[in-house]
C-alpha cells in the first residue's frame, strides 16, 4: 500500500491545474502559493507561520514546500519529509529559488516510520496528510514520538460531517484526489479518538465556502454566485461544526 501511495503522489502535483507556468520555476511556485492561500484563506489566521522562530519544526507530507517556506521565513528551523521523490525535488527547488536553500532539511521518507530520534522536534505539522496515509494512527503516534515534552502537533483532516462532503454526496460534486489509494474522512469524535495519547487536544473546524477558480460556466455561477453567499450569510456559530477541514492543535 505504501508503494501505491508513493506512486500516486509522485505522479501528481497538488493544484497543478491552477498554473500555466513551467514546473519548477519561481512563478510556478508563486502561483501555487497564491492559489493555496486564496482557497485556504483561514490558514494564516489559525496557524501563525511567524510564531515558531528558533523552534525545530517538522512537516510530514511537505509536498513542494509551500507551507514549509512560510515557516522558514518566520525563523523556524525546518525539516520536511515526503514519500514522493518528485515532491522533495520540487521542494528543494522552491527553497533554492527563494534564497532559503541552506535553511531546510528535505528528505524522502515515510511519516508512519519517521527517521528521527524521540523528542527531536518542538513542532510537528501535517496538513491534509493523515487522510491519505495507510495507517493514520501510526503516523499520529510517530508525530507524537518525535515531539519534545510540551511540544505542539498540528494536523488537518477532512470532516465527514461537513458542507462539502454533503454537497459531494447529494450533488455528485467530485472531491480532490478522490481516486487516491487511501482517502478517509472523520467526524469530530472520530478525529479526537485518532489523536488519543496527547495531553491536550483542541479541534477547530475550518474552511467554509469561498469562491472557487476550479469551476466554470453554470457550475461557477451556481457555486460562486449563489451557494457561497447564501452559506456565509448564515451566522457562523450555527454552521461552525460543518467546516470541511478539521484542524487539531495537540500538546504532548
Amino acid at each position: 500500500m505504501i508503494k501505491a501511495i508513493t506512486d500516486y503522489w509522485n505522479e501528481r502535483i497538488h493544484d497543478l491545474e491552477m498554473t500555466d507556468e513551467p514546473v519548477g520555476t519561481l512563478r510556478f511556485f508563486d502561483d501555487l502559493d497564491d492559489y493555496r492561500f486564496d482557497k485556504l484563506d483561514y490558514l494564516p489566521r489559525v496557524v501563525d507561520f511567524n510564531g515558531f522562530s528558533g523552534q525545530r519544526l517538522l512537516e510530514v507530507g511537505c509536498g513542494i514546500g509551500t507551507d514549509l517556506v512560510r515557516f522558514a521565513r518566520g525563523g523556524a528551523h525546518v525539516t520536511g519529509i515526503d514519500l514522493a521523490p518528485q515532491s522533495i525535488a520540487l521542494a528543494r527547488s522552491n527553497f533554492e529559488l527563494r534564497g532559503l536553500g541552506g535553511q531546510a532539511d528535505l528528505r524522502e521518507g515515510n511519516g508512519e516510520a519517521l527517521p528521527f530520534e524521540d523528542a527531536h522536534f518542538d513542532v510537528t505539522y501535517a496538513h491534509g496528510v493523515l487522510q491519505y496515509t495507510h495507517d493514520a494512527r501510526r503516523m499520529v503516534a510517530e508525530c507524537r514520538r518525535v515531539l519534545a515534552p510540551g511540544g505542539l502537533a498540528i494536523f488537518m483532516v477532512y470532516n465527514r460531517v461537513s458542507w462539502l462532503n454533503a454537497m459531494s454526496t447529494v450533488l455528485g460534486v467530485g472531491l480532490e484526489h478522490a481516486d487516491a489509494p487511501v482517502l478517509n474522512k472523520y467526524s469530530i469524535p472520530e478525529f479526537e479518538r485518532l489523536l488519543h495519547g496527547f495531553a491536550d487536544i483542541r479541534i477547530v473546524p475550518e474552511r467554509f465556502p469561498v469562491k472557487s477558480r476550479l469551476h466554470t460556466g453554470w457550475k461557477a455561477a451556481a457555486f460562486n454566485g449563489v451557494f457561497v453567499g447564501t452559506f456565509n450569510a448564515i451566522p457562523r456559530p450555527l454552521v461552525k461544526r460543518y467546516g470541511w477541514h478539521l484542524m487539531a492543535f495537540c500538546r504532548t
